[in-house]
């Protein structure tokens, strides 16, 4: 099949938010996914998947933001045992998976603020598709891939990395809604066979033929040629 003709299929992604006992910041939940799966397999990610037929509204069956919240929380319960109200999602961001991957989506992220009694919940996989679950903050998440003990996807990476800019879960509450929504369309960069680089909207480089990582202006990329992975955003 043509990169061309390759469904782009929707789907979502929880970000499960709670605090840290005593101070310690956030944490958030992390799944392991199956390794034998062929998207992501041995991957840590935030709860998601595919959306469904019943994920859809009857009478607006195009809205789609309303379908992928509803994707959202029905992921969490199933991969994790975690009951989320849809309607108290905060969207974060959406990424579509670049061209040249053997499936691609387009996937609403959004954030689950846990509270009080809502965040002691035992997690709960299924031992198939999800094998282990983690709490962990960000930093914790972003060092240990750095050191090689877990494998985080581009998008839990970035996630992670703007996830530690916060520091309690009241706080994500209330600057999220205020920030730019963010639409992840990566360009993947590669140099002497190795990918070095992927490119996002913004970055002063996304839309030159032939690239150049070193042209003038703002950037927003991530650099995979070496660990640990950088995220770079012009004002984070």
């Amino acid at each position: 099949m043509a990169e061309s003709d390759m469904p782009i299929r929707p789907a979502a992604t929880v970000i499960v938010l709670r605090d840290r006992p005593a101070g310690g910041g956030i944490e958030t939940l992390l799944l392991r996914r199956n390794s034998e799966l062929a998207f992501h397999g041995g991957s840590w990610v935030f709860p998601g998947g595919r959306l469904d037929p019943e994920d859809y509204h009857p009478e607006r069956p195009h809205d789609m933001d309303h379908a992928a919240a509803n994707a959202a929380a029905r992921e969490a319960h199933e991969e994790a045992g975690v009951t989320i109200d849809p309607a108290r999602l905060l969207p974060f961001a959406h990424w579509t998976t670049p061209p040249g991957r053997s499936r691609r989506f387009a996937t609403w992220f959004f954030v689950a603020p846990l509270h009080g009694e809502q965040a002691t919940f035992d997690v709960t996989v299924d031992g198939s598709e999800i094998e282990d679950h983690l709490w962990v903050t960000p930093a914790e998440a972003t060092a240990a891939h750095a050191r090689g003990e877990v494998e985080l996807p581009a998008p839990t990476f970035v996630s992670l990395t703007r996830l530690n800019t916060y520091r309690t879960v009241a706080d994500v509450v209330a600057k999220v809604p205020t920030e730019p929504y963010r639409r992840f369309n990566p360009r993947v960069v590669h140099q002497h066979g190795e990918w070095v680089a992927t490119l996002y909207d913004g970055d002063a480089a996304f839309d030159l033929d032939p690239v150049d990582l070193d042209a003038v202006g703002p950037r927003h990329r991530i650099w995979l040629n070496e660990m640990p992975w950088r995220y770079e955003l012009s004002g984070l």
